[in-house]
């Protein structure tokens, strides 16, 4: 059975552990079956590359790592870092995403 996955495309979360320990940014790519995310501006690796079409130099370029959703935690409205909780919505009967720490909606 797979792990609820409380991060999304497009959140801002903060890396807690790790390199990149401390740094934010918003969520580009969510890989559900390795359990990792790819953080815009963040776990920056260099990636050598040979001349091609898109780049006729070639050379070293700057490129974001995936980083284990265990290592990062979803920011809420008001910039903390907080852990997730789920609540049913009376009007749209829809689970929604809650902050732990101040109890507001998560969009």
């Amino acid at each position: 059975m797979q792990q609820k996955i409380n991060i999304r495309k497009g959140d801002t979360v903060k890396v807690i552990a790790g390199d990149s320990k401390g740094q934010q940014g918003k969520v580009l790519v969510v890989n559900r079956d390795k359990y990792t995310a790819i953080v815009e501006g963040v776990n920056m690796v260099s990636k050598h590359t040979r001349p091609n079409s898109k780049s006729p130099q070639g050379g070293i370029q700057k490129k974001e790592a995936p980083i284990h959703i265990s290592n990062m935690q979803l920011v809420d409205g008001k910039g903390n870092a907080t852990r997730v909780g789920r609540m049913l919505d009376e009007k749209t009967n829809k689970l929604i995403r809650v902050s732990k720490k101040t109890g507001e909606v998560i969009k």
